[in-house]
């Protein structure tokens, strides 16, 4: 039976990733990711997700939907090792990391909230991955800029978190997730919290930064017309956590996430 470490539920990954040396260099290009037969299971031993088969090509950035309690999310915390993966493969470039601990993986997440750290300006949650996986500080300063950047925020490298708007704070998340160059970037309901026109207009930034950067990315949404913006394509989840049969998975209409992210 594979395991894998578990952090505590809704924290952050540990961000040193597998795809690049601690000295900052560039790490891999996209990685593939593949899930065969994948279950996922709770502490309490509930195993929402059963027997799912996805693969992604490099690079490609794939939409999960699917009504609450598909078990959307869960999908991505097995993915990450935040839940135990008691079936199945989870490969990263042909690799197997289903008993990989989760801060080698090589992957980063954006939850629905952030998670920012309040005490650190944005340049410094921006950094912190790179502070975690021991890159020079040159490099660590390079790469923040170019982040904040690419996500149409240099100007606020400086200020604090707690004044930037929902918008604002979810691309500084987006930055963080992506400063350490992670193999694999999971999205977990990034736009649930926003309103529907910023909604609107972050999704397809989103997706212009996911394109920039070039990595394999998979995004939870209950928006099918989100998914259509930010994803290559869209996969519906049936109950189970398996792949929907047609007309079966579609999204609850105005469905939100669930209170702690379980098996949505």
């Amino acid at each position: 039976m594979a395991r894998t470490t578990r952090t505590s539920r809704g924290a952050t990954p540990d961000p040193a990733p597998r795809g690049h040396d601690d000295d900052g260099r560039a790490g891999r290009d996209p990685a593939g990711l593949r899930l065969r037969a994948l279950s996922v299971a709770y502490p309490d031993g509930t195993t929402p997700v059963r027997g799912l088969d996805l693969e992604l090509a490099p690079g490609e950035i794939v939409a999960l939907v699917g009504a609450s309690g598909s078990g959307k999310s869960t999908v991505l915390r097995g993915i990450a090792g935040l839940e135990d993966v008691v079936g199945g493969v989870v490969e990263i470039d042909s690799e197997d990391v289903a008993a990989v601990p989760t801060h080698r993986r090589g992957v980063g997440m954006v939850f629905q909230d952030g998670q920012l750290f309040p005490h650190r300006s944005v340049a410094r949650n921006v950094a912190y991955g790179l502070e975690a996986a021991g890159w020079p500080r040159e490099r660590r300063r390079a790469r923040v800029a170019e982040l904040l950047e690419l996500v149409d925020l240099a100007e606020l490298a400086e200020r604090p978190v707690q004044s930037l708007s929902g918008g604002q704070a979810q691309r500084v998340a987006l930055a963080r997730s992506l400063a350490p160059r992670p193999r694999v970037l999971l999205l977990d309901e990034p736009l649930s919290a926003l309103d529907a026109d910023l909604r609107a207009r972050l999704a397809v930034q989103i997706r212009e930064v996911l394109r920039a950067a070039g990595v394999t990315a998979v995004v939870v949404t209950h928006d099918l017309a989100e998914a259509a913006v930010m994803a290559d394509r869209t996969v519906r989840l049936g109950a189970g956590g398996r792949l929907a049969a047609p007309g079966e998975g579609e999204p609850d209409e105005g469905a939100g996430p669930g209170p702690d992210g379980d098996a949505r």
